[in-house]
This record gives C-alpha cells, structure tokens and sequence, in this order.
C-alpha cells in the first residue's frame, strides 16, 4: 500500500452560469445576467478559499511524514531507549509562513463554510504547536546528540511530541472528512455548471471523470487506514467505469475530443478493477489484499495534469 493519500488536487476555477457554491448567496431580484455575475464571483472566491486550505494542507502533510518516521522506530508508549538497532530520527517540517498565512486570511473571507472553517482554524492550530517541537526533534537527532546524551533529549522530546502529536492527527482526519464533503459539493455544482453551459461534451465527461477518479483514490487503503468500505467502493468504482464507458462512447461519436488524455481513463479503470478484485475477496483490508496503490496514485496524479489540457484543441 502506498503509505498516505493526504494530497489534495487544487480546485480548478470553470466559468460558472447561474450556480452558486455552497455558502454563497445570489440576489434574488437581480436579472439573470447579473446573477450570473454574482455566481461567478461567488465561485472565485469559494475556490480561492479552497486553495489556499489545500496548499496549506499539501505543505504540512510533511510533519505527518515525519510522525510516520519517527513511529518507525520508536515505540510511542515507551519512547526511545537508544537501545533501537537503528535511530532514524524525524523529517524536518517544511517552512509553511506564508501558506499558513494565506489559510487564515481565508478563515474570514466569503463564502462562510462554518464546518470546514472552523476545522481549519482547529488545524492550523495543531500544526502551529506540533512543528517547532518536530524541528526541534530533527536537530536533535540529525546532530546526533543522543550519542553523547545518552538520549536523555530524546526522552525528554518525546512526551512533547506524543502531547502534540495526538491532536494534530485528529485535527488533520476530521480537516480532510470535512474537506472532502465540501469540494465534493462544489465539484457536483461545477459538472452541474458545464452541463448548462455546455451540454455533456468533452469538458463535462474530462470534469465528470476526475471527481469520480479522485473520489476512489480518497478511498484507497493506506498504511494509516487499511481497511476501507468495500460496499462504498465497489459502488465508487461502478460509477467511475460508468463514466469511462460514457466518455468512450462520446469519442467514439466525436473522434480527437480528449487528446493524449483520452486513453487514460481506461488504463487507470484496468488497474482499479485488479485491485478491486482483490479487496473484495479481503472484504475491503489491504493487508490481506497485499494492494500496492503506489502507482495508481501515480497514474492518477498524470491523469490530473493530462486532464488540464484534454480539450485544448476543441477552441
């Protein structure tokens, strides 16, 4: 299993008609050329909030990393005994000033979204208390000062970081539930939002394809959650091979739609069905299933590039 899925794709801004995300609200006696307007702006905003939660997100994934490092050597109701045959030490966290910065200056800006607002301003909290400790750890130990302390720092660290790291991690799984809620809504706003404007021709099916792809990829079992909802995955992968067959059926119609991207989907659906095969005889526990998602992760993150130019030459 691929150890940690905790990346967000960022929230790709469409031109939105006369649909307005959640926590956004349209004057109701304005024409609808303005409410247009008003459900543009509203969009921007809800994604530039969004972004700047995701990039800060992506940034501090780092400190979990570093967590996972230091948990795989230490025995974390003990702590180190400098006794361990080998002492990793911790990942330095990165510098996160200015995307944590951008995060709270998001916390009171429009559209107000109370649950993934308040979940955020519980995250940067974490975050801000765990890191200096983490930074701290990894001087310790890159230094090596353990070998001539007799780990009496680290001892001392690592009740700090167990204190610290405790609400960190139940701040960053209820972030990511609650973040997933909500971009699932404005995703469903924005497929909803091409099909007005649009009807259902390439960039709905590229638009469509993605959230399904990203809804299974958030689902796949990792060394912090092996054990999924197989029922909820069985019915996320009927919905994303429903799409793919959609998508084929549109290029078959309507040839050189999706560029390079076009077979992409299919291949990624092929990998899916392997592994789903085999989570379903392990009743949904990767362990069992011995599942390697690491490249379908990788596949589905070129799948997200490829996916911003798909139908360039359609304009």
């Amino acid at each position: 299993m691929a150890g940690r899925h905790g990346l967000f794709a960022a929230v790709i801004l469409a031109m939105i008609v006369g649909v307005a995300p959640p926590g956004a609200a349209l004057a109701q006696d304005a024409t609808p050329a303005a409410q247009a307007d008003d459900a543009a702006a509203a969009l921007e905003a809800t994604t530039q909030k969004f972004n700047a939660y995701i990039e800060f997100m992506n940034r501090t994934l780092r400190a979990s990393e570093s967590l996972d490092r230091y948990k795989s050597w230490v025995n974390m109701k003990t702590g180190p005994t400098g006794r361990e045959s080998i002492i990793y030490g911790l990942y330095e966290p990165y510098d996160t000033q200015s995307e944590e910065a951008a995060a709270t200056a998001a916390l009171t800006k429009p559209p107000s979204l109370p649950d993934l607002d308040s979940a955020m301003r519980d995250y940067i909290a974490a975050n801000a208390a765990l890191a200096p400790i983490l930074r701290e750890a990894n001087g310790y130990y890159e230094r090596a000062d353990y070998k001539t302390d007799k780990i009496a720092g680290g001892k001392a660290l690592h009740p700090r970081i167990v204190a610290a790291a405790g609400p960190f991690l139940a701040a960053r799984a209820h972030l990511e539930t609650v973040m997933r809620a909500e971009k699932a809504k404005v995703d469903d706003l924005r497929l909803a939002a091409i099909e007005k404007r649009e009807g259902r021709k390439a960039n709905w099916h590229v638009a469509n394809i993605m959230m399904k792809a990203q809804r299974i990829v958030d689902m796949l079992p990792s060394d912090a959650q092996p054990v999924i909802d197989i029922a909820a995955f069985d019915a996320a992968m009927a919905d994303f091979g429903a799409a793919v067959k959609d998508m084929d059926g549109y290029s078959a119609a309507h040839p050189n739609s999706f560029s390079a991207f076009e077979s992409e989907p299919r291949e990624l659906l092929s990998q899916l069905r392997d592994l789903q095969q085999a989570l379903d005889r392990a009743k949904g526990d990767g362990r069992r299933a011995n599942a390697d998602t690491t490249w379908i992760v990788n596949d589905y993150n070129m799948m997200v590039t490829t996916s911003q130019s798909a139908t360039i030459f359609n304009h």
